[in-house]
């Protein structure tokens, strides 16, 4: 049983006041595929478009103020991952499209030749990406979970570096497991082999705060629209190495010109300014819990307003697991602790006897949003013989789920499984 032992609790109700869409009937467990927008993300895509909605560059007031709001927007998103300067943050339509991106402009100067590590955990998007590039004739290797233990082995990274490894994909958190990957102490075993690191944190961070030097990782993407805001994503890469990457976009920018050269298109506007609103919220979120310290540094702010988000979430996870635990038909796929260490609320789990589809479509006339198949983790799915089972079962929870509505899952699963 979960071990939480944080005095200040989380207060579900003001969250779920800031999420117009908990107002309906729906009950929301599939976060992972997409959670609902905040509406302070909905009054900023609205005041964009009301009131600096023109283009940028040109010297007449309200495009002087766009490029303004833009600017702070942007710098928030970098304050919100702790990069270093805003220009270490790609802004782009999805992750997948970012992850391209990155292949593409980095690999042009690999040799025949050169290695490439990816996992068989991750989304599609930091893979196929990749390993796309055999094409190239670019050397792909896979870094496979431990099937008994469902953990990566670091000693089976070890073994496949070689000093011709150019960098190495893997996932934070992955979106069928939910286990959470000690990204930094992998990320010293990559470094010291000469390598860089690439990892997604997708399914992370609608859960944690992304500390990009915290965790030394050379590039890292996300999906704001998994973290409470619109559909867009987010690429960070260290300066240094984004200034070497080619530029995708017209002849006459700059090489030097990060991000901008690797915006195609430039990013969309209004979404970008509504963005800001993530990290306004979850501020609010500790000036609410904790109003004594209203002069708090931010990053301190984020740090414990995540901090409380962890605790509440393991709870939940907590519950949830204890039951499928105790069902001797069920196997969870991943982590059985709810530690808030090791695992995120993403929770997969197959049936002996029953065909996940079958599962799932009857939780659907209860009015709670749940999903089966592989979620793009085609290879992890088929690693560990899923396929079978129509894939898992999988409940993604998030801050704003309260311990009711799991309540209300597990009596329903009682009926079914």
């Amino acid at each position: 049983m979960s071990q939480n032992k944080n005095p200040i609790s989380l207060d579900i109700k003001y969250v779920r006041k800031h999420f117009p869409a908990l107002k309906n009937k729906m009950v929301f467990m599939d976060n992972a595929g997409g959670s609902q927008t905040l509406k302070g993300v909905m009054n900023r895509i609205t005041d964009y478009l009301t009131n600096y909605d023109v283009q940028l560059g040109a010297s007449y007031t309200t495009s002087a103020n766009a490029g303004k709001v833009l600017k702070k927007a942007h710098q928030t998103i970098a304050e919100f991952i702790n990069a270093r300067r805003p220009e270490e943050v790609v802004i782009g339509p999805s992750s997948t499209m970012l992850f391209r991106i990155l292949s593409l402009t980095i690999s042009s100067k690999w040799k025949p030749g050169a290695e490439v590590i990816v996992t068989n955990s991750d989304h599609e998007a930091n893979v196929s990406c990749w390993t796309d590039l055999k094409k190239k004739g670019i050397v792909i290797k896979i870094w496979k979970v431990n099937k008994k233990t469902l953990q990566f082995e670091i000693d089976d990274l070890k073994k496949l570096l070689t000093r011709k490894t150019k960098l190495v994909a893997m996932v934070h958190a992955s979106n069928v497991l939910g286990t959470i990957n000690p990204i930094k102490k992998i990320a010293k075993v990559i470094h010291d082999a000469g390598a860089l690191l690439c990892v997604d944190g997708v399914a992370f961070a609608p859960h944690r705060l992304v500390d990009v030097r915290k965790l030394d990782v050379d590039f890292y993407v996300f999906s704001w629209y998994k973290v409470y805001g619109p559909h867009q994503a987010v690429l960070y890469g260290r300066h240094e190495l984004l200034k070497k990457l080619d530029s995708l976009n017209h002849y006459f920018i700059g090489k030097d010109e990060v991000p901008y050269k690797l915006q195609p298109g430039n990013f969309n506007f209004e979404l970008t300014y509504s963005i800001a609103a993530i990290s306004e919220y979850f501020k609010n979120l500790h000036d609410h819990h904790f109003p004594k310290k209203l002069s708090e540094d931010p990053k301190k702010k984020l740090q414990k307003a995540f901090a409380l988000v962890a605790d509440h979430e393991e709870n939940l996870a907590d519950y949830l697991l204890f039951y499928l635990f105790s069902n001797p038909d069920v196997v969870i796929i991943g982590q059985t602790k709810s530690s808030q260490k090791l695992r995120v609320p993403t929770i997969s789990f197959i049936h002996k006897k029953l065909k996940s589809s079958d599962i799932v479509e009857q939780v659907d006339p209860h009015g709670i949003g749940i999903r089966f198949g592989d979620f793009y983790a085609k290879k992890l799915i088929t690693d560990l013989g899923l396929k079978k089972y129509d894939g898992v079962v999988r409940v993604s929870l998030v801050h704003y789920n309260t311990m009711k509505e799991v309540r209300s899952l597990v009596k329903i699963f009682e009926k079914i499984l």
